[in-house]
């Protein structure tokens, strides 16, 4: 240790550096666990079987008597379209494509020959939550369909509890081969069909884009109706302008995905308030190491004027200060990341019950970092200026 480091380091009271020490470690803290817990509870909102289902709405216009039949419009103009791309919550708008042909389903299902009419719909894929393996269609080839989750459900627990029928997997009713009868237009052509996946975002019947535009195409009897239906990518879950716009263009939100917006929403403001308290009680320590600096060089304003008599520079002198606050902030952000990855797990196995992949800590550790040189930033910065000065006095 050289001398002067002794010399300054007599008088430098450990509890001071402690007391400092524990108050940034608990603001650090709260404000890397805040970080942290927000990142895993969001990650997996854009997977399948998630509770929050944060960035996407389905909307459509609110029906009215008889609809249509009172000349009432539910379709989505281009100029309603332009309005809501224009809203700066708004990433992107996706229009959902109805079949304007008549479409009959036909299956062999344990020994029992069923059929039903069908409605068939598609997006652009980027809207999908599911991108199954096949999803892809030719003239020729089989057509791939995407089935709500929902609908599964209640074919199980509904229809076939009521009807005696065998429930099924989705395995199994991946399986099965489907015949789709597609008429319009004075034409009828038969086509196989196969279901590959299954949607938690989308309550429809979906199927690829190509398919949909090449048989609208060959056997629509009437143009193809503007869309009734849109999916928007939102950039601000919860925002209390979406509710307000839907309410005031009569637009309506399909399921719960407003009311999940609005946790992800409120989850955002509780994590602010959390995040904000630890940096209020980092901000007080901060104050707690400049009260203690500033004791400790007056009880030093003796030694500082030797020092300074002796040819030292305020530099010199302010050194020994700076290796210890940086000593300190560095054991601070290593005790912070521990404490923040041991207690990840007293939350990691109740969100992976509700759906969610726990993130990567590297964003949580990047932050702790930067927070730690600010601070240390900050630290060095009011070290200098209480050395020079003392140096001046």
């Amino acid at each position: 240790m050289l001398p002067i480091t002794r010399l300054l380091s007599k008088n430098v009271s450990p509890s001071q550096i402690l007391g400092y020490a524990l108050a940034n470690l608990v603001g650090l803290t709260i404000v890397l666990v805040s970080i942290q817990f927000y990142r895993d509870v969001t990650s997996g909102g854009d997977s399948a079987d998630t509770f929050i289902s944060r960035d996407y709405l389905i909307i459509s216009k609110k029906v009215e008597g008889l609809g249509s039949l009172m000349g009432k419009t539910v379709d989505f103009s281009q100029a309603d379209i332009a309005d809501i791309n224009a809203q700066p919550w708004v990433r992107r708008t996706g229009a959902f494509t109805a079949a304007a042909f008549n479409v009959y389903a036909s299956v062999d299902f344990g020994g029992r020959k069923m059929g039903t009419a069908l409605f068939l719909e598609a997006i652009p894929d980027s809207f999908y939550d599911v991108r199954p393996e096949g999803w892809n269609w030719t003239p020729g080839s089989p057509l791939p369909i995407i089935i709500a989750k929902d609908y599964l459900t209640l074919y199980n627990f509904g229809f076939a509890a009521s009807a005696g029928l065998p429930q099924v997997s989705e395995s199994m009713l991946q399986s099965i081969p489907l015949r789709l009868s597609v008429s319009g237009n004075g034409r009828q052509e038969w086509i196989d069909a196969r279901i590959v996946g299954f949607s938690s975002r989308l309550n429809t019947i979906a199927v690829p884009s190509s398919f949909i535009e090449n048989a609208n195409a060959r056997f629509a009897e009437e143009p193809v109706p503007a869309p009734r239906r849109l999916i928007i990518e939102v950039s601000q879950p919860g925002l209390p302008a979406i509710a307000d716009y839907l309410a005031a263009h009569g637009y309506e939100a399909a399921g719960d995905k407003a009311d999940s917006s609005r946790m992800v929403r409120f989850l955002s403001v509780i994590t602010a308030v959390v995040a904000a308290v630890g940096a209020v009680i980092s901000v007080l320590a901060f104050f707690i190491l400049l009260l203690s600096i500033y004791l400790l060089l007056q009880k030093n304003r003796l030694k500082l004027h030797r020092l300074m008599e002796l040819g030292y520079t305020p530099a010199a002198v302010a050194r020994p200060y700076i290796r210890l606050v940086g000593a300190v902030n560095g054991a601070v952000l290593l005790a912070s990341l521990a404490i923040v990855a041991g207690g990840r797990s007293l939350w990691a196995a109740r969100l992976t019950d509700l759906g969610l992949a726990e993130s990567s800590l590297l964003p949580t550790i990047i932050a702790g970092i930067a927070i730690t040189l600010v601070v240390t930033a900050l630290n060095v910065i009011a070290i200098r200026r209480r050395v020079n000065s003392a140096f001046r006095i």
